[in-house]
């Protein structure tokens, strides 16, 4: 199997686009291979190598997909969300112990004055005037070349290519290191599962700084020598219109995407039949039965569900492609790694038999950084423990039935509870908080709070939301904060998570 991204992003031919944007002319898989070259011999030459952090905030867009992949050629990339506070920036690339941090020219991010504050090299990111979709050069903000890296060129297999966090719910984000060849096979499996070719185009609508639109979105396509339509973002509003320009052959997305776009189809009937979807992908939280129907009967194409996380480079299990069957409700079958079902004594599970899904093979994190004890917790006889509960049927196809993690999935977005307590209770009036996941009828999940008090002050929730806005991105912000005497407490005393939704009389 191919290990490194050099080899993968060979397979497209010189003149075919291999990335394109609304209004704007497409890069070809030749230039996106020189702009990698390039790219990383100027990281280079300010003395920035293989496995030197390099953060990457900048909004959705061609130039984000091109800056991943090239700095995944041959630095550690770590591609952060432009949403983030002031506090959020600098307690990440404080954590990853960031190099360098690259930003457009223009921007007025917030990250520029965590960077400054941490003593981070600023890099920006410069697009030329006409320039096809995705071109750019990189000039130190500075000035100053600095001495040539000792590790330069491109990656070797074992590099760290990718830094995520991922959220845990008793202690810090944990730190995921994705090495080349992780990258490198999970583009292969998605690539297979997908059976992507070079006539097709996806229309990419996934923000860049997570790992399905970075892998699934991006680098997969690519990998196969077809073209990637780069759009600024999700937006219901236009994606009929950025269909009519991309003509694309699928796209992938999160289930709120597909029900908002979904509810405007029947106004853009004329765009769906002029190009037909030879499939639609939906991967980060589970997809109703019902919606899955709904847009099969509208677009004419199956809809593939898929099961991915940070730890496995993203796809873990798919539904396969026609002729194969698709079993709404499920999953799929392994697509890539190994998986299986291990019960609680740590033994593998026959078919049928509830318990926890497990994963292992080259798409695999081999482990969080710096993090021995969660590496221990999450790793059993060479299986990663993914910490969600599922049932295998007799022909291999998974069912999720629960998470056993508390982390919060609001329609794909991944939000720590943990971190919303620690900034609540930076508020002078609280005095107890916990926050929980509220069911919700299209995200799946909301983010809620139930917070007490100090005797003798006064808050109301505007003014704990208002808070937390002011120190985490929107997502993160509650939408339900109840302000009670008692938080409900577990037989142990012990303040609880789960099933505190219900118990409030919010499920």
């Amino acid at each position: 199997m191919t290990t490194t991204l050099q080899a993968l992003l060979s397979q497209g031919a010189d003149d075919a686009p291999a990335l394109s944007a609304p209004g704007r002319r497409a890069l070809t898989h030749g230039a996106l291979r020189a702009l990698i070259g390039d790219t990383l011999s100027t990281l280079n030459g300010l003395g920035i190598g293989r496995n030197d952090r390099v953060a990457i905030v900048l909004a959705n867009g061609p130039e984000m997909a091109a800056c991943f992949v090239a700095c995944a050629s041959g630095v550690t990339s770590a591609p952060l969300n432009p949403a983030y506070r002031l506090d959020e920036f600098e307690f990440y690339m404080s954590d990853l112990g960031a190099k360098a941090l690259i930003v457009e020219q223009s921007s007025t991010s917030p990250a520029i004055d965590a960077a400054r504050k941490l003593g981070v090299r600023l890099i920006d990111l410069v697009v030329d005037d006409g320039a096809p979709a995705g071109a750019f050069r990189l000039v130190a903000r500075d000035g100053a070349a600095g001495a040539p890296a000792a590790l330069g060129g491109t990656a070797l297999p074992d590099d760290i290519s990718m830094l995520l966090h991922t959220s845990g719910t008793t202690s810090r984000p944990k730190i995921v290191p994705l090495a080349q060849k992780n990258l490198a096979a999970s583009a292969v499996h998605i690539g297979r599962t997908l059976r992507f070719t070079s006539t097709d185009c996806g229309l990419n609508i996934m923000p860049l700084f997570h790992i399905h639109g970075l892998i699934a979105g991006v680098l997969a396509p690519l990998a196969a020598g077809s073209q990637v339509f780069c759009t600024p973002g999700f937006n219901a509003l236009k994606f009929f219109a950025w269909m009519d320009e991309a003509r694309p052959t699928w796209y992938t997305a999160v289930p709120t995407m597909h029900q908002t776009i979904l509810a405007r189809a029947p106004k853009n009937a004329e765009v769906i039949a002029r190009h037909p979807l030879r499939f639609i992908r939906s991967s980060s939280s589970s997809i109703p039965p019902q919606v899955i129907a709904e847009i099969e009967a509208v677009f004419k194409a199956p809809l593939i569900e898929s099961y991915g996380m940070t730890e496995a480079t993203h796809q873990m299990a798919s539904n396969p492609l026609p002729p194969a069957v698709r079993k709404p409700g499920t999953v799929g079958i392994a697509a890539g790694p190994e998986v299986a079902i291990m019960g609680e004594d740590g033994t593998l599970m026959p078919r049928g038999a509830t318990g926890e899904i497990v994963i292992r093979g080259p798409n695999v994190t081999a482990g969080y950084e710096n993090n021995p004890k969660a590496n221990a917790e999450a790793f059993v006889d060479g299986w990663f423990r993914t910490g969600d509960q599922g049932v295998m049927d007799e022909d291999g196809y998974l069912s999720i039935t629960g998470r056993l993690k508390e982390i919060i999935n609001r329609g794909g977005e991944k939000v720590s509870p943990r971190e919303v307590d620690e900034i609540l209770m930076d508020h002078p009036a609280v005095a107890q908080v916990v926050t929980f996941g509220m069911p919700h009828d299209k995200l799946g999940e909301e983010v809620a709070a139930a917070v007490v008090l100090r005797e003798g002050q006064t808050a109301t929730e505007r003014d704990l939301q208002t808070f937390v806005s002011s120190r985490a991105a929107d997502f993160k912000v509650p939408k339900k904060i109840l302000i009670m005497d008692e938080i409900p407490k577990g037989a142990t005393g012990k303040l609880q998570r789960i099933g505190l939704a219900a118990k409030l009389g919010l499920a």
